[in-house]
């Protein structure tokens, strides 16, 4: 469990300083097009791997239904709707709502897998969501009036959301990791589809990876933090539960700052760690963690 755990730590740093990359990668490139072209390659990297780590195999018919759904809602719906949501609403107000990815998925699992949520781990996932809403209003002009583009963000957490609770039944007999590389790459190609039916058709730009340093950016992007990353996060929801593992995600903002005041000279402020602290208490206590600890006390005195 702590291994997840510590992996589950580093996914975050990666999804984190992901960002950074994604805005260099975007200033050169179309953002439906990268998103395309990104995550076909992490696909193509995790089917790779998934066949020198001997778990590759076709999925049956059933279990092809169970991955279309989950690629409709992880990655076709999800990756759409943050794009056009993230056009049309402020930074703020988006940092908010996936602010409350951990909140949608607690619900969701009790009403699906009948979790069973305990005071303290809800009081985890509120201090979470408070820690979120401290690092994000840092330095901003506050929460901006509702827009569709609100909207549209939260739709694209709430069908991600959906998406954990679908990985969490898929037949236990078929890796989570494979999942992720059929998911990845059958979401990829709708999305070009899509990109090239209705945005651009021109794909020339994409001979701009070909620079040495964006060539390098996109890697990171594609294959350590989209491959490795949802990797282990599909494994983690199906060994520890969606609710768990989501809980993970509020990490996910510090880290952005952290990598954003790394790789783009932006700043962190005192009170960016005052909202570190809410987070780190909302993972403690959201996990579970902090239940045992009080329970092995209570136990050993």
């Amino acid at each position: 469990m702590i291994k997840t755990y510590i992996l589950l730590i580093t996914v975050m740093l990666l999804w984190g300083f992901n960002v950074s990359a994604l805005k260099v990668l975007v200033s050169a490139i179309d953002p439906v097009l990268l998103t395309a072209v990104r995550i076909g390659t992490a696909g193509i990297c995790v089917l790779i791997i998934s066949v020198f780590l001997n778990i590759f195999r076709l999925p049956t018919k059933s279990e092809w239904k169970t991955i279309g759904l989950i690629t409709i809602f992880n990655v076709i719906i999800h990756h759409t709707f943050l794009a056009l949501g993230l056009e049309r609403t402020s930074g703020v107000n988006a940092g908010l709502i996936l602010g409350t990815a951990p909140l949608i998925t607690i619900m969701l699992s009790v009403i699906f897998l009948r979790d069973r949520v305990t005071r303290l781990r809800t009081l985890g996932f509120i201090s979470g969501f408070i820690g979120i809403a401290i690092t994000t209003l840092i330095g901003s002009s506050g929460f901006s009036t509702v827009s569709i583009g609100d909207g549209f963000v939260f739709i694209s957490i709430f069908c991600q959301a959906l998406s954990f609770i679908l990985i969490s039944k898929l037949n236990p007999s078929f890796d989570p990791r494979l999942l992720t590389g059929y998911m990845l790459l059958l979401g990829a190609v709708c999305i070009l589809i899509f990109n090239i039916l209705f945005i651009d058709p021109n794909l020339n730009q994409l001979t701009k990876l070909f620079s040495w340093k964006l060539g390098l950016v996109f890697l990171f992007s594609a294959v350590l933090c989209t491959a490795f990353g949802h990797m282990v996060y599909n494994l983690a929801i199906k060994q520890v539960g969606p609710s768990e593992t989501t809980i993970f995600i509020n990490l996910n903002t510090f880290f952005v700052l952290l990598g954003s005041a790394l790789f783009l000279n932006e700043t962190i402020y005192l009170k960016h760690f005052i909202g570190l602290l809410f987070i780190l208490f909302g993972v403690v206590a959201g996990t579970g963690t902090l239940e045992q600890l009080l329970e092995k006390r209570k136990q050993s005195a």
